[in-house]
């Protein structure tokens, strides 16, 4: 019969005796672990004399023994939260902070440009912006521009979709599956994308171009919407990003890579997820009374939208760059909004606000569109979509799992 998992002393820590107990090893082989490097021990506030040992550790220890014991149970596993299943060196997420190609990603957000983290994830030098996007920035050809005008009364997305099957069919540069001809299809099908989110032919920079459609009068906004497309580029195997490789790994173009990831996306456990953020705050403001909304919520049992996620159990660092973007932005009944959703959330349920939540404050704070989180989700996710396909198309293999077949067994 299976143990029961010990009881946390908090969300990060375990005690001697509890993570001896998950591991199923006496106290001495843990001390053992930790002396070789295997785990680490800190003190906690609540008692500083007393070591605490890290949940992560311990969790990915106890993977590592399934793994040994039954791989096929673990490889079940790998697919929700579990031990990784594909090698990349894009993106590190560690100790909640989260590193593109080393680089920490949050510094990146406040100084770089949205172009050279692009240039960063692709090539591994950001000092290849210039090279890439310079033909980009040019405007889009007539016949793309007269196929946006058809469409222009569709939502962002839905422009976005229907801009990338039109660039599929008539960019023949796309075919070209190396490194660097990729990286360029990507400047290529970035700027497609800004033209359809901003509604017609843009040119300049990224965050530039946002802001003069969105905000034309306010310049200093470009900081904010810039960080939010870098802070959104990656986040390891998401389903989007998981998805964009086995479309890679399928030697299909770009194009097909993004539109397969964008239809992922739009998915409401995913970056569709940012819609029901914006329902909770229209509600919330419509109500004027963010407790009673939120209790509701967790009454009629489904959860509240925008707080906690797996990976950050002390809090999801995007969201605590973008909520400094939207204190700065925003003013009087938008930020206090932001403000009571996320205590009365906090001391309901324990949890943080994500990248989700911070998105749609920001927006608010801001007085873009609706549906514009959305928008710069997947803006910035496309950079990650593209960096992926790149290191697919070098694995000449095809991601191809089995399945475990459990239904009825034929009839000899």
């Amino acid at each position: 019969m299976a143990k029961d998992k010990p009881k946390l002393t908090s969300d990060r820590h375990l005690t001697a005796r509890e993570a001896a107990a998950a591991l199923g090893v006496s106290l001495s082989t843990l001390y053992s672990y930790v002396s070789r490097g295997m785990l680490r021990s800190e003190t906690v506030a609540e008692d500083p004399r007393v070591r605490r040992y890290i949940r992560e550790d311990i969790d990915r220890l106890v993977e590592r023994k399934e793994l040994r014991r039954d791989p096929a149970k673990a490889a079940a596993r790998s697919l929700h939260w579990g031990t990784p299943v594909l090698d990349s060196s894009l993106t590190l997420i560690d100790q909640g902070r989260i590193y593109y190609r080393g680089r920490d990603a949050l510094e990146l957000a406040q100084w770089a440009s949205v172009e050279s983290v692009a240039a960063l994830l692709w090539t591994g030098d950001h000092g290849q912006e210039d090279s890439l996007f310079a033909g980009s920035a040019e405007g889009l050809p007539r016949d793309m521009k007269n196929f946006l005008k058809l469409f222009h009364h569709l939502a962002p997305v839905e422009r976005c979709q229907l801009l990338l099957a039109r660039g599929a069919s008539t960019d023949l540069g796309a075919y070209d599956l190396r490194p660097m001809a990729v990286a360029r299809t990507g400047a290529r099908i970035l700027r497609l994308l800004v033209s359809a989110v901003c509604g017609g032919a843009t040119s300049g920079p990224i965050d530039v171009s946002l802001q003069e459609a969105w905000l034309p009068r306010r310049k200093t906004a470009c900081s904010a919407l810039r960080a939010a497309i870098i802070i959104c580029a990656d986040h390891e195997l998401n389903v989007s990003t998981f998805t964009a490789r086995c479309i890679a790994s399928a030697r299909a173009t770009p194009y097909e890579v993004v539109i397969g990831a964008l239809a992922a996306l739009r998915g409401r456990k995913h970056g569709g997820y940012t819609a029901e953020v914006e329902a909770l705050f229209r509600e919330a403001r419509r109500v004027r009374h963010p407790r009673s909304v939120l209790a509701d919520r967790l009454r009629l049992g489904d959860g509240l939208p925008g707080f906690g996620h797996p990976l950050y159990p002390d809090g999801d660092p995007r969201a605590t760059l973008l909520l400094s973007f939207a204190k700065i932005f925003g003013r009087g009944p938008a930020l206090d909004l932001v403000d009571s959703m996320v205590k009365v959330a906090r001391a309901l349920t324990g949890e943080h606000p994500t990248v989700d939540f911070a998105l749609v404050a920001l927006a608010d704070a801001l007085g873009l569109p609706a549906g514009s989180p959305f928008s710069l989700f997947s803006l910035g996710r496309t950079m990650g979509w593209i960096a992926h396909a790149i290191e697919q198309y070098e694995d000449a293999r095809l991601i191809r799992p089995r399945a475990r077949y459990v239904g009825l067994i034929p009839e000899n």
